[in-house]
């Protein structure tokens, strides 16, 4: 199961500290209540999606276009609930009984596929990353801190984690990954995919995740 710290990107985030060092990373970062100076500090634990960085391509037939499809959609769900069908790659936004907003995403790679019923717990924009542990093990050059906006950053424009494991739905810097079965078990958006279903939900949306 994958692991990682997001910090949300803010003015010096990270000022001061060495490349590559992620001690005391903990979550999002900004200015506290009562200073206003100060930078607000909230912690958050979540885990994010990582393509393998070697062949990734191979495995769909054609890179995604961000283009949100209104499409029928069968089953008993609530308004505003998304959908994440795995094996389709594909993500659904409920609008009604019948219909929905469907956007293609990348999905868990082999042994990193999960399925159940959780919630957004939080949004970010550009949110700066630390690698886990077992990507650190995969890929021991990458750096311990990638600064929100980098082109690094496979985090993307924005992410919204999810409740009661360590994942999250984010953007992407490898446009080319989404589509295929390419992450530690997170959901990939193109990025305009994801800033488009970023405005339609709010934190406490419903996220049902099936095989």
């Amino acid at each position: 199961m994958e692991t990682a710290r997001l910090t949300h990107a803010v003015n010096h985030a990270w000022a001061g500290r060495p490349a590559g060092d992620a001690s005391g990373l903990q979550g999002v970062r900004g200015p506290p209540k009562g200073n206003v100076e100060g930078k607000l500090k909230m912690s958050i634990r979540i885990a994010v999606a990582l393509a393998a960085t070697i062949g990734a391509g191979a495995l769909m037939s054609s890179a995604a276009e961000a283009r949100p499809e209104l499409v029928g959609i069968r089953g008993n769900y609530t308004p505003g609930t998304i959908v994440i069908k795995t094996h389709e790659r594909r993500l659904y936004l409920i609008l009604d009984s019948g219909h929905a907003m469907r956007y293609p995403v990348g999905v868990g790679k082999s042994g990193k596929q999960w399925a159940g019923v959780t919630r957004i717990d939080g949004k970010y924009r550009n949110p700066a990353w630390s690698p886990p542990r077992e990507v650190k093990r995969d890929i021991p050059s990458i750096p311990g801190v990638i600064p929100g906006g980098s082109p690094r950053n496979p985090m993307g424009v924005a992410a919204m984690t999810l409740a009661g494991g360590e994942y999250a739905i984010h953007g992407t810097n490898r446009p080319g990954s989404v589509g295929g079965f390419v992450s530690y078990g997170c959901i990939r958006m193109l990025n305009a995919d994801i800033t488009d279903l970023y405005q339609r939900v709010s934190v406490g949306t419903t996220v049902t995740v099936t095989r």
